[in-house]
């Protein structure tokens, strides 16, 4: 029997999220249908310069999901309270507008290169808080 993938899950490795990425893929009834990438801050990790050699390795393990899986999507979940938004913003005060803008920069190029670099591919963007609210960028 053979599975069709439907996407690639980008999300982030920080464990109070685990369970609510999961939660939400089951309820898209993803589950056994998509690979997984997790890393530190999932689209703050593969677009910001700090996390600069961590990019090549994203973009080749999507490059092989698509050849081996033919995944037609890439679902990124980025988080409230992230370290690596934290991280990123180094000495400034950490407060809800300057996360929302490190997660929106990440969003926007995040788009833009996938769009350059796998035209077909669609993108679909989310933001999740520890009571299991998401919002779609």
């Amino acid at each position: 029997m053979k599975l069709k993938f439907k996407a690639m899950v980008l999300s982030c490795m920080d464990p109070r999220f685990q369970h609510l990425v999961h939660n939400h893929l089951k309820k898209k009834k993803l589950v056994g249908k998509y690979s997984a990438f997790t890393i530190a801050g999932a689209a703050v990790g593969v677009t910001h310069k700090k996390f600069k050699q961590w990019h090549k390795t994203f973009y080749d393990n999507l490059a092989t999901s698509i050849q081996l899986h033919k995944i037609e999507k890439l679902i990124v979940i980025n988080h409230k309270d992230c370290g690596a938004a934290k991280i990123v913003n180094g000495k400034k005060a950490f407060n809800p507008a300057n996360e929302k803008k490190i997660h929106q920069e990440s969003f926007t190029k995040i788009k833009k290169q996938i769009k350059k670099r796998f035209p077909k591919l669609k993108v679909e963007l989310n933001f999740i808080s520890l009571n299991s609210k998401i919002s779609k960028f």
